[in-house]
């Protein structure tokens, strides 16, 4: 049972850590889907 526990932290550690090194990297949906014809709200 704690290697499965383990298992689910590490898990949660590493897609929390590459989604923000994905972000930072530009690779995120926003960054990645905008072009000259596409609008992007910034919530404002």
């Amino acid at each position: 049972m704690k290697p499965m526990f383990a298992a689910f932290v590490a898990m949660a550690i590493i897609s929390v850590a590459a989604d923000a090194v994905l972000d930072g990297a530009g690779y995120s949906s926003d960054v990645q889907n905008a072009g000259s014809a596409v609008r992007l709200d910034n919530g404002s």
